[in-house]
């Protein structure tokens, strides 16, 4: 069966094409390389001994979506990931977001409509919950205004899935509710490597502790969490991939009970930014430079999951702890670095 991964190369495209690809999926990654790099292929050879299809183009590019759905009538599924993804950058930059979050899946889904079938497995974020008001997070829980434009464009997203979902009875489709990927594969192939500055907490944690950053800023230690610190739901990136696999087959095999369904993924425990440091201070033997400084906009006191249905209804249940995404982590900064 033929798969299509858009943000193949990126951190969390790139572990699933390796889970789908040790699945025997037939794997063709779309990407933009606006943050990913082509080195990215040669880890998931590595790991896999097969060579994905890539193709390098922009999905925003509404000609280019069709002329690829042409020369690809035998896909099976879509698993959906290419969008920007950085809440600060998506509240300096709100249309960027707008434009290439929205317009790419509308293009994506226009084509699946034309099929007689189709299984579409869209990359969507705990930040569609806002602020929520009890934890852990159900999927019942209210989906409340956005707190950034990333987290809106995930909320419209979703919105857009269901929608077309009610009209496309051949169209079925998983949002996958994540919470904070992190880590890397443990062959340290391939992993987290963002282009510039690191938006993401972990990334930075490692680029500092290697030297590449002077120190790690921690946004806010007056928040109302047994540290001061924001609390979030980490989950090795394995674990996130191996997620995506399980839904896919769940829409392929025709196990699902709606064809729009939504899950969150996530360990079911919450950790604070403190905590993480300690993590990282604790598996590598590591002293870490940091600092505290101001709250950032957009981001919400705590975030973790409520497992249960994932738990259930997939049988996928997250495998790894925070000291052993942590140490993957380290491991692929020091191989990135030559170290």
């Amino acid at each position: 069966m033929k798969i299509i991964v858009t943000g193949g190369l990126g951190f969390i495209g790139s572990h699933t094409v390796v889970e789908l690809q040790n699945k025997g999926y037939e794997v063709v990654i779309i990407d933009n390389c606006s943050n990913a790099t082509k080195e990215v292929l040669k880890g998931i050879t590595a790991i896999t001994g097969i060579s994905p299809i890539f193709e390098e183009f922009d999905l925003r590019e509404k000609s280019k979506v069709n002329d690829f759905f042409i020369r690809h009538q035998d896909i099976a599924g879509v698993i959906h990931f290419a969008a920007s993804k950085a809440v600060g950058e998506s509240v300096n930059n709100p249309l960027l977001y707008y434009e290439n979050n929205l317009v790419t899946l509308i293009y994506i889904l226009q084509e699946l409509q034309k099929k007689e079938h189709a299984s579409f497995i869209f990359s969507s974020s705990c930040t569609v919950y806002g602020q929520a008001d009890k934890l852990p997070i159900t999927e019942s829980a209210p989906v409340k205004p956005a707190e950034s434009p990333y987290g809106n464009t995930k909320q419209i997203g979703e919105e857009i899935i269901r929608d077309t979902c009610k009209v496309a009875s051949q169209l079925n489709a998983i949002a996958l509710r994540y919470f904070n990927p992190i880590g890397s594969h443990p062959s340290a192939e391939i992993g987290e490597l963002p282009l510039g500055v690191p938006q993401n907490l972990v990334p930075f944690i490692t680029q500092t502790a290697i030297g590449l950053r002077t120190e790690l800023s921690v946004f806010g230690d007056t928040y109302p969490t047994p540290d001061g610190t924001a609390i979030r739901d980490y989950i090795h990136v394995v674990d996130l991939a191996k997620a995506h696999v399980v839904a896919l087959e769940r829409l392929l095999n025709k196990k699902n009970k709606d064809n729009y369904e939504v899950f969150n993924v996530g360990t079911g425990v919450g950790s604070s930014v403190l905590e993480v440091i300690k993590s990282f201070e604790k598996v590598t033997n590591k002293s870490l430079n940091y600092k505290i400084v101001g709250k950032r906009e957009g981001d919400v006191i705590a975030a973790y999951a409520d497992t249960h249905k994932a738990n259930e209804e997939l049988q996928w249940k997250a495998q790894s702890t925070l000291d052993e995404a942590m140490k993957s982590a380290w491991i692929w900064e020091q191989k990135v670095r030559g170290k």
